[in-house]
């Protein structure tokens, strides 16, 4: 297990290094993604148009900040924590092919994600859950949000990080999932308890 800092974009080569288990910090700017971005994108590149922050080679955020703004009327950070990966698995073949580096979030995400990661290079990170005042104090700024229309949740907010995080590898670009590992460990777990229970 190694700990990197890795200033964002990144490439292949950088990624490649990464493994399960390894710890990473982000510095550049991350965009929070939750559904509706992830439709707002689909449907921009479909129309043949450009997205509206350049993602290739950066991070997309599974997390709905909350966001305040000062007295000049300016946006910034209270709190972020990630969400639930898994409902943006459909989406996992489109980030890639968009150059996304880096997914954040927690829970993990499904087949369809752990091919890309390997065809497009990149990994998936597990965000700690209950550590959002810890993760907003590696957000130093923001840009004005995109589609605000679906709410500030739903939003994407282009976040500029210094050391941000940790975030722990749990997904690598060489096939390897922490969460294939429990889910096998649980079912040798569970036919041990059920052997002994006769079942």
């Amino acid at each position: 297990m190694a700990t990197y800092e890795l200033n964002l974009p990144v490439d292949d080569a950088q990624i490649e290094k990464l493994k399960v288990g390894d710890i990473i910090y982000l510095n550049g700017q991350v965009c929070t993604a939750r559904d509706m971005a992830h439709l707002e994108m689909r449907a921009l590149m479909e129309a043949g148009k450009p997205l509206p922050e350049d993602i290739r080679g950066g991070a997309i955020f599974h997390a709905g900040p909350v966001m305040k703004k000062d007295k000049e009327g300016k946006w910034y950070l209270s709190v972020i924590g990630p969400t639930t990966s898994i409902r943006m698995e459909p989406h996992a073949d489109f980030v890639g092919a968009q150059g996304v580096k880096v997914i954040i979030g927690k829970g993990g995400m499904g087949e369809g994600t752990k091919a890309a990661l390997q065809k497009y290079k990149q990994v998936y990170v597990q965000a700690c859950p209950g550590c959002a005042v810890v993760l907003a104090a590696g957000i130093v700024g923001t840009k004005e949000p995109h589609w605000f229309e679906h709410g500030m949740p739903e939003a994407m907010w282009p976040l500029q990080a210094k050391h941000f995080g940790p975030f722990l590898v749990t997904m690598d670009s060489h096939g390897a999932s922490r969460y294939d590992e429990v889910k096998k460990h649980a079912i040798e777990v569970e036919e041990k308890i059920l052997d002994k229970l006769g079942c």
